[in-house]
């Protein structure tokens, strides 16, 4: 076993790992939920909640604030999963069984094939106003929260063994350990992924808040449901003024939120030497050197903080608790294999009869529609490896470069390019390409951020005392890219690289079936089908559409980033 700037090197590689019996249960959960949404959809009323959307820019600021709320509660959402789930994973070998495959499932289901699910189900039970903004909220939840958890994951099992030695050493319960070595650790990647996170919500944005399936139809007032109604009408002024909002408004939480978390941060760093060129926040360091904000801390915040402390220290200490928390833990998951059981049988009888309606012909389809979308994955996440890596490592190694460019970058990458993308149609329709070149282009439009953040973040890690290192060995530039840059962004270019692929997969929904100006385009794909099926409400296509995609994600993800992924925890970590 060798080492090279702290970096772990093992001569022995994981190799190709077959699908488990985790896989095939979760695979079997995700069909019976499926099945079982579809067949709520099918009884939910004509008409489900529908209000009338005002191509007026007066009403945009209202517009605007709708939206932002309901992806702060999405975000909200996103964290609370996020924190529990990918801390079950990493530390619960028997749940990660369960739970890794889940999160590989449910990050390939397109968003398109949630909405029947969760809108048209909670429709069945709930009030129309209720089940529309619920519905919204968990559909935006649904591209926020995956490449959350994978960050979060990924951090948790690469946090260097000397930092675990020493929690052990000082006795440090969960909630200590939690506090001031998990969460600081993975903060940086934690933030630029929840950048990332708003900005896949902004992208599907238009489809959480405008959506028709068959004749059943809803809408809500906010900024994406302002820009699907402008580009199905094909007025190009009121999506212009529908995405100088949307740029302001990104901007603005840039400024305000983004940039003085970033800033805030940089002193979580794993390194023994400081940054010469920290980043910086004009924000921040307002409210840094503001009394008011100094003596909200030290009177309130501080004094909430140590009680929460002390009040879990208590608990987790105290001997009944362990007692107490083993028995909950039986109960629970006695509990949930009956549940999940149950769930189990009722939803593949139901998927078997969905599934039996479908002649051949239509299986072939879907075959065919998979591998022209495959290639179509596999060409946009190429493209986007190529342009990132060098790019991202640029914005997150050179504070000035990143101060210039990270806003920039921002705004782009949260511009829904689903907005842009009937516009682009007018000129890419007629290159030999057609369809097919633009398809690709959305693709990479939805896909490269999550390769780009990652890689910024990255290389915004990597100790600052390895940098000094490599510049006084005087490594060549290969030299240093083949030693520290690409080893140090080798976690977190596969994270990137997952997200970017079940990103691309749900993107190629909105990429190969287009409506503009009340004309539709379609190309081959499996991302069309499942549009198609969508907007016709047949939910025998969608539910095999979808099964289709999930079942092709998941032995990708298995066979190909799983490896590198266990490659990453064992090989690249950081010692």
């Amino acid at each position: 076993m060798d080492k090279i700037f702290g970096f772990q090197f093992n001569k022995e590689q994981t190799g190709l790992k077959s699908l488990r019996w985790g896989d095939w249960f979760t695979l079997g959960l995700i069909v019976a939920f499926l099945a079982i949404g579809v067949h709520l959809a099918v009884a939910a009323p004509p008409a489900i909640y529908r209000q009338e959307i005002s191509l007026e820019p007066v009403v945009l600021p209202w517009y605007a604030l709708f939206s932002v709320v309901r992806m702060a509660g999405a975000y909200l959402l996103s964290i609370l999963f996020t924190l529990f789930y990918g801390r079950a994973a990493a530390y619960n070998s028997r749940a990660e069984k369960i739970l890794m495959p889940l999160l590989d499932v449910l990050q390939s289901v397109p968003i398109l094939s949630f909405l029947p699910v969760v809108l048209l189900g909670l429709a069945a039970i709930l009030p129309a106003n209720m089940a529309a903004e619920l519905a919204s909220v968990v559909l935006i939840f649904t591209s926020q929260a995956w490449n959350l958890t994978f960050a979060w994951y990924q951090s948790l099992t690469t946090i260097p063994k000397e930092l675990r030695e020493a929690s052990s050493i000082f006795r440090l319960g969960n909630w200590y350990q939690f506090k001031n070595l998990e969460m600081p650790f993975a903060l940086i990647s934690l933030i630029w992924n929840s950048m990332m996170s708003w900005a896949g919500g902004w992208f599907f944005l238009m489809a959480a808040e405008s959506f028709t399936v068959g004749q059943k139809d809803f809408r809500l007032l906010g900024l994406g449901s302002y820009l699907h109604e402008a580009s199905q009408q094909g007025n190009l002024q009121a999506v212009v003024w529908g995405l100088v909002v949307l740029v302001f408004v990104i901007v603005l939480l840039d400024q305000l939120v983004w940039r003085p978390l970033i800033a805030w941060s940089d002193r979580f760093k794993v390194e023994m030497v400081e940054n010469d060129n920290p980043p910086t926040s004009w924000f921040y360091d307002i409210i840094k050197n503001s009394a008011l904000s100094n003596w909200f801390f030290e009177k309130i915040t501080a004094p909430v903080i140590e009680r929460i402390d002390l009040t879990i220290a208590k608990n987790e200490n105290h001997p009944a608790a362990f007692q107490t928390a083993a028995h909950h833990k039986r109960w629970w998951n006695a509990v949930f294999m009956v549940l999940a059981g149950s769930v189990l049988i009722f939803g593949l009888f139901q998927a078997v009869q969905y599934l039996n309606q479908l002649s051949l012909i239509q299986w072939q389809d879907i075959a065919i529609g998979v591998l022209a979308t495959a290639l179509r994955v596999f060409a946009a996440l190429l493209i986007a490896i190529i342009w990132t890596i060098p790019v991202g490592v640029a914005i997150g190694s050179n504070p000035k470069i990143s101060a210039l460019f990270q806003p920039l970058v921002q705004v782009i990458a949260s511009i829904p390019a689903t907005a842009l993308f009937p516009i682009m149609l007018m000129f890419i329709l007629a290159s030999p390409g057609g369809l097919n070149i633009a398809a690709v282009i959305l693709m990479l439009l939805g896909t490269q951020w999550y390769l780009l953040f990652n890689i910024i973040a990255g290389a915004n890690a990597i100790p600052q005392d390895l940098k000094f290192t490599a510049n006084l060995m005087q490594l060549s530039t290969w030299q240093r890219w083949k030693t520290l840059t690409l080893p140090a962004l080798f976690p977190y270019l596969i994270t990137g690289a997952i997200t970017a692929s079940g990103g691309a997969w749900n993107a190629s929904i909105v990429a190969e079936y287009v409506t503009f100006n009340n004309q539709t385009y379609s190309t081959t794909g499996i991302g069309a089908l499942i549009a198609q099926a969508t907007a016709n409400g047949n939910y025998a296509m969608l539910l095999a559409a979808t099964l289709s995609m999930i079942i092709t994600v998941v032995i990708l993800n298995r066979l190909v980033w799983r490896p590198l992924y266990r490659t990453a925890e064992e090989t690249y970590r950081m010692e």
